[in-house]
This record gives structure tokens, sequence and C-alpha cells, in this order.
């Protein structure tokens, strides 16, 4: 299997889809040929050609070559909530031998893959799978997607120490200006440095339209250090 990593965040909706978008375009631009993964996704709209979601769509929008769909996002959900909830919701048991599958697939034709979790770290998959179960499987390290806003402090440190108790490697955070006008940002910013058990990776700057490969720079030293 290739080389890659796993990107889990804080909290849902911190930005792990805009961060695992912009490293595949530092990694591409790297010349490394990276492949995006969204394995288990909640909240898809039905299209012509299936179930699409918008984070599966946007790592397939940055990806090397053109991977299909069904190997981007196995399964792709329809309701946006806990991904067991939607699994249950449409009848279906979300299962690890799918997603290995996938994952083997898709790095027969890539150097790296960015694999994006759902939600944050501690998110049950089903009734006997939580998602860590899935970054065993696949044998990944990790990054962690800290959104910069009030609380994020307490959701960076809880989440580090959760990754390590379940035995897989902070690889390191990166920093997602998520609010302009947060308080102390800079701060914050430092206590996170100090008090996190890996380096920050890079920091993305709040933007309302941000867009991946503009914003590549940013990540390109997280990108030296993912493993090859």
């Amino acid at each position: 299997m290739s080389r890659g990593v796993f990107i889990t965040g804080t909290d849902t909706g911190i930005g792990k889809t805009l961060v695992s978008a912009t490293l595949l375009a530092a990694l591409n631009a790297g010349g490394r040929r990276a492949v995006g993964m969204k394995p288990v996704a909640s909240g898809c709209a039905e299209t012509p050609a299936g179930w699409r979601n918008d984070d599966a769509l946007t790592l397939l929008a940055h990806s090397a070559g053109d991977p299909p769909y069904a190997l981007v996002n196995p399964y792709a959900l329809r309701d946006a909530v806990a991904p067991h909830l939607a699994a249950a919701a449409s009848g279906i048991e979300l299962r690890l031998d799918p997603l290995r599958a996938a994952f083997a697939a898709l790095s027969t034709n890539a150097d790296c893959l960015v694999v994006e979790g759902v939600g944050g770290w501690a998110v049950p998959l089903s009734s006997t799978l939580m998602q860590v179960d899935l970054v065993r499987a696949l044998a990944l390290p990790v990054v962690l997607v800290v959104g910069l806003r009030l609380g994020c402090i307490n959701h960076a440190l809880l989440s580090a120490r959760a990754i390590e108790a379940d035995g897989c490697r902070l690889l390191g955070w990166v920093a997602n200006r998520v609010d302009p006008h947060m308080a102390l940002a800079e701060e914050n910013l430092a206590t996170l440095r100090e008090r996190l058990p890996a380096p920050c990776l890079g920091e993305l700057p709040w933007a309302s339209a941000p867009e991946p490969r503009a914003l590549a720079p940013y990540l390109h030293a997280a990108a030296r250090v993912l493993p090859r």
C-alpha cells in the first residue's frame, strides 16, 4: 500500500476538508502523486451518478489523476448525521473490509493517500466499530486539524490525548483560522504550540472563500514530513 496520513479534527466543521485538499495540492505540487479519500461521508445528495458528498468531491478535484468516486468515498450516506446513525437509516452496516479494499486500490496509482475522517476523533462507525478501528486497520499516522476559535485549547488537548491513548501516532497538527474575530488568537496559538505533544505543521489563514491550491504554500512543510 502507498504511504498516507489520516486527517481528523477537534470537532466537525473546523476545516478537515480544506486542510486535506490543501495538503493534496501541496503534495502534488511537490512532485508526489497524492490522492484523497473520504471513507465515510454523511450528508450526500442524489445525482444521476449516485449519491455524492461535497467533501469527497473536493478531495477528488484535488487528487492526482481521476480516481473512481466509489473508491474515494466507499460509504456515501444520505443523512447529515453521525455516521452510525446515517448508516442505520439507510439500512447499511459500516464494515472495515470495503474500506481497506478501496484504500489498497487507490494505493496502486498513488504515492500518498490523504484520508479524511468524519467528525471528530471519537466517532462511532457502527455498534462494534469506532473510527479509530479504521485508522488502526490502515496503519496511518494522524494529523489533527485545530479550528482556532473559543474552546480550541480544550478540544485540541483532549483530542491529542485520545489519539495517543488509542495507540495511534499523532504526527502533528494544523491550525485553521475559522474565526477571524477570535480574541487573543496568537496567545491561543502559542499555548497550543507549547502544550500539544506534536509539532505544528502549518497554519491556514482565514478566508471567506478559501482555495486549496492558493493555500498550498502554507502546508508545504507539512507535505515534506509525511511518510515516504
